[in-house]
């Protein structure tokens, strides 16, 4: 994944199944395993954001809905 581009949370759930797939699997290589470790750490802290961004749209509809 490049860490320019915008990829969206479900995209990013199943890159990071995929991805866990892949760790699991005896036949990845030390270096691949590294590339794809760093590739999930990257589309985790994505998802976190898009997460973080999500609750905060909802909170503020939410207010908006009591006043």
């Amino acid at each position: 994944m490049k860490k320019n581009k915008k990829i969206n949370f479900e995209d990013s759930m199943n890159r990071l199944e995929d991805i866990v797939n892949l760790l699991e699997d005896q036949s990845t290589t030390l270096e691949q395993s590294i590339d794809l470790f760093e590739e999930g750490m990257l589309l985790t802290n994505s998802c976190k954001e898009i997460l973080k961004k999500t609750e905060s749209r909802i909170k503020n509809l939410l207010k908006e809905e009591k006043n």
